[in-house]
């Protein structure tokens, strides 16, 4: 784990290479006091020589200095270190999400994602600044200090070769069993974060359903779970300390109880003892400190290991290698080492073929097919409608196009090329999709529908507002195009988030343009009037509807009729009406309700 995340230090190397410079000078100026104090004791004091005690005094204030500022500077290069790698860790983890096909984001909880983020790299970045500063300093002052301690008196020394085995191995049990239990913290964790997340996004929901005590005992429950792992975690770790205090304070009276023995006897000087002892207090507070690392290391390690399961998810939808070099060197390399083939293909007419085209989510576990041998040719310019019934496979359908999804087998073609032999940058960027879930982000009208194109003019962001019958509604606020959106869009109704985000896709002005029942929440006067605005606003944009309403489609130059995975008839409105039994089912529903009202 640590060889994996250490290449995410970066720039910030230099700061973690200067911490151990800094602590072997604080160490150095630290264990060199007890031996001047011991002098003071043994020589200065039972001579009575005051210019001695003086000067090996201000020697000593001299070192006490050094130490104070060697530890500052410590302080401030581990600190810089560890927020500059949490920093670089955090940006990849983004950076790879925003990879992510539809498939790698389904087997992460967005909930989950957030918690890895935010807690697991802060428990990353707190650990890795504690290691910096102690687990450089602690071996450094326990490896000097029983050296000096042994110069002093060997026989004393024996007393630590005893006390510290024992203490690691006490400890090494604690982080074994500790290490465990925080795993299952950080994935309770989790659990609260969707919780307060799904309470959060359908808050209107449960207020409107009067559900609020449900959702305080879910969270409850939530809440009790990671507080009762997280005492069993921390109750562990917790006897650490007793352990370390044991054995600290046994060593410390032995060494007591020997060394005033050996005075007694005259083979040891007061002063030496004294200098002995703050050796042994310096050594077993190292080896205190090296715990406390290796408890907090414990912790660590699980939201690594979830932090690594991320950065090493294998993105299942990618640019081929040829396209990703392109990327990469921004087409110099490219050029010098695929002169033949530096141009990927663009989106240019909008012409869409399936062929035998089959699809099941890699998730389900199931096996089954979702799509199952689909077949048809969709020319430039066409309207096309989709419709089916609910888990017909119609948003499924439309989202291998962008290749927002891989098919399991046969191929979807865009202007005759396979979408696996297009850069997604440039497949994507022809196609325009106002997805099932609208989603609008924070920040003003205008910069969410720039999403579309941020290059327009103000022009072209009203025109196409205008065509999405969405400007009067927007001129109606008083802000007008400046108005600051709500995070998800809030603060706007179901039909006005529906027509800002088609207005954000015709602006666009893509060469195909999906619409998964975008406009379910506008009504059918309005809807006409869009519907209007893409054969003048997009003429030539092949266009794919799926919806609910025969009405959205019954235009349409070509309509495709889903039924449990397959295609059950291809044509137009009439043509259906006379040779599907499927279609000519939901139509006459649709008109027997109309006629109810």
């Amino acid at each position: 784990m640590l060889k994996k995340l250490s290449v995410y230090i970066g720039k910030y190397k230099k700061y973690v290479l200067a911490v151990p410079v800094f602590v072997f000078l604080d160490v150095i100026c630290e264990l060199s006091m007890p031996l001047l104090m011991a002098r003071i004791v043994d020589q200065g004091i039972p001579a009575g020589d005051i210019p001695f005690i003086t000067r090996t005094g201000i020697y000593m204030i001299l070192l006490a200095l050094g130490a104070i500022t060697f530890g500052v500077m410590n302080m401030k290069a581990s600190t810089t270190g560890s927020i500059g790698f949490a920093a670089n860790l955090r940006n990849a983890l983004f950076e790879k999400v925003q990879q992510f096909s539809f498939t790698n984001i389904d087997q992460f909880s967005t909930a989950s994602l957030v918690t890895r983020l935010t807690n697991d790299v802060n428990n990353l970045q707190t650990t890795f600044m504690m290691a910096l500063r102690l687990l450089t300093r602690a071996p450094m002052m326990l490896v000097i200090a029983f050296f000096l301690a042994y110069n002093i008196n060997s026989e004393l020394a024996i007393v630590l070769a005893i006390a510290i085995p024992v203490l690691v191995i006490g400890i090494g049990l604690i982080i074994s069993k500790a290490g465990r239990l925080f795993a299952i913290m950080q994935q309770k964790i989790d659990n609260i974060n969707r919780v307060i997340q799904e309470n959060l996004v359908g808050i209107r929901v449960v207020k409107s359903y009067v559900r609020e005590d449900h959702e305080k005992d879910k969270f409850k429950i939530a809440n009790d779970e990671f507080t009762s792992s997280a005492i069993k975690a921390i109750n562990l770790a917790i006897l650490n300390m007793p352990v370390m205090m044991f054995v600290l304070n046994s060593a410390t009276i032995a060494i007591i109880w020997l060394g005033g023995k050996m005075i007694s006897a005259g083979t040891l000087g007061t002063g030496e003892l004294i200098s002995f002892i703050s050796y042994v207090l310096l050594i077993l507070n190292s080896v205190m400190m090296i715990s406390m690392v290796f408890i907090m290391y414990a912790r660590a390690e699980a939201s690594g290991q979830r932090i690594i399961e991320v950065l090493e998810t294998k993105i299942d939808i990618s640019d081929k290698p040829e396209w990703t070099l392109l990327t990469n060197t921004k087409g110099s390399e490219a050029m010098i080492a695929n002169p033949g083939s530096i141009d990927s293909p663009k989106v240019s007419t909008g012409k869409v073929e399936f062929r035998n085209v089959t699809f099941k989510y890699a998730l389900t576990g199931s096996g089954e097919n979702v799509l199952h041998n689909i077949n048809f040719v969709i020319k430039p310019g066409e309207v096309v409608g989709i419709v089916g019934g609910t888990g017909s496979g119609k948003s499924t359908l439309v989202n291998l196009i962008p290749r927002l999804y891989e098919v399991t087998e046969g191929a979807v073609l865009v202007d005759d090329v396979d979408v696996r032999d297009y850069r997604l940058e440039d497949l994507r960027g022809g196609i325009g999709v106002v997805l099932q879930m609208n989603t609008l982000f924070s920040g003003t009208i205008r910069e969410n529908i720039l999403w579309g194109n941020e290059q327009a003019s103000e022009q072209e962001v009203i025109s196409a507002c205008k065509d999405a019958q969405a400007h009067e509604f927007i001129m109606s606020f008083p802000d007008g195009y400046d108005t600051v959106l709500g995070q998800g869009g809030v603060n706007v109704s179901g039909g006005q988030k529906q027509r800002l985000c088609i207005a954000r896709a015709m602006l666009k002005k893509p060469k195909i343009l999906i619409l998964d029942d975008s406009t379910s929440a506008v009504d059918m006067a309005t809807e006409a009037k869009i519907r209007e605005a893409f054969y003048h606003s997009l003429a030539g944009t092949t266009v794919f509807i799926i919806a609910q309403r025969i009405s959205s489609v019954r235009e349409a130059d070509k309509i495709i009729v889903l039924d449990d995975g397959g295609v059950s008839g291809v044509g137009t409105h009439d043509q259906l009406l006379k040779t599907n039994t499927i279609y000519k089912e939901i139509n006459s529903s649709q008109q027997e309700g109309v006629l109810a009202q």
